[in-house]
């Protein structure tokens, strides 16, 4: 569903906002213990440079395990790269830093396509020992510059990369099929839409498909798209399918003709299609087919309706 409220937990820990009124390391929660959540109030009186600092000074970051980046910007939008450049900055007094959330903003305080991204390689180069990446945006500023960007990496202990937008670059993609990342378990790409960007090809999307890539693979999301009937038939027909445990086709137009393809993964554990266009005789013969796969149907839209949408566009 659109993103409406902030996350409760991350990397298997709650997720609490710091405030600089803690005042002292012994203030908050053990630093191991949450996902600590960093962000710029609105109209606060202070830009990220500045809480960043007050975090940094009254938390052991020695001890944080997992980071949630909310709003880095206190009035109007800006590019997110003074938040990748001070987290690269400072990565040495972060040897815990397990999991990262860049850019856990609501569409109530920026759109998904209007959050303004940069290159986030620097993120993974500077934390070899990550385990969990998502990023949410995709889009630059209203000058032209930044946009989100991916430049092919060597990661041995990545396990988990979510990128969210409204809008998936091709080049984004691409970077991520081309990167050397053993360790990866779970990947989810939301496509988006061409009207917020989106350019990926089938083409892209062929060599993740073959199973030639990321031999620990085991769950695949790809969300949030337009084209969902297609990516069902192909997903279901690819040789990497056969050893996924999970496969979520969610957020996105998925429509009769896209479930019937899926009738035939029994194997899966799980299969996420909440938020679609599916009709009630689909959507029973997706259970009577698949009696042994936690299934999500929620989120059903009205098949007749001729304007479908994906959850999270604009």
């Amino acid at each position: 569903m659109a993103i409406s409220k902030h996350i409760e937990e991350f990397h298997g820990l709650p997720v609490h906002d710091f405030t600089d009124h803690e005042g002292t390391p012994d203030a908050g929660p053990a630093p191991e213990s949450v996902a600590w959540r960093v962000q710029v109030e609105y109209d606060g009186g202070q830009d990220f440079a500045a809480v960043w600092a007050a975090f940094t000074a009254a938390v052991d970051t020695t001890r944080v395990r997992a980071l949630v980046i909310g709003p880095w910007w206190e009035e109007e939008y800006e590019l997110v790269t003074p938040v990748v450049t001070a987290l690269v900055a400072d990565a040495a007094r972060f040897p815990q830093l397990r999991g990262l959330f860049l850019g856990e903003v609501t569409f109530e305080e920026c759109e998904i396509s209007w959050l303004q991204m940069d290159d986030v390689t620097p993120l993974l180069t500077a934390y070899p020992e990550l385990t969990e990446l998502v990023v949410r945006g995709a889009d630059g500023d209203y000058e032209g510059n930044g946009g989100l960007r991916l430049e092919p990496v060597k990661h041995q202990h990545l396990r988990a990369l979510r990128f969210e937008s409204g809008g998936l670059p091709g080049e984004v993609v691409r970077a991520v099929l081309a990167s050397e990342l053993p360790a990866l378990e779970r990947l989810e790409f939301w496509l988006g839409t061409s009207d917020y960007g989106a350019s990926y090809t089938d083409e892209d999307l062929a060599p993740l498909l073959s199973g030639e890539l990321f031999p620990a693979l085991r769950h695949l999301g790809l969300e949030n798209g337009m084209r969902q009937d297609a990516l069902a038939a192909a997903v279901a027909a690819a040789p990497l399918t056969a050893r996924l445990d999970g496969l979520s086709l969610a957020l996105g137009t998925l429509t009769d003709a896209g479930s019937d393809a899926l009738l035939g993964l029994t194997h899966l554990k799980r299969l996420d299609l909440h938020h679609h266009y599916l009709t009630a005789a689909a959507q029973e013969r997706l259970r009577a087919a698949l009696p042994g796969v936690e299934l999500d149907l929620s989120g059903a839209e009205d098949p007749e309706d001729d304007w479908r949408y994906v959850a999270n566009g604009e």
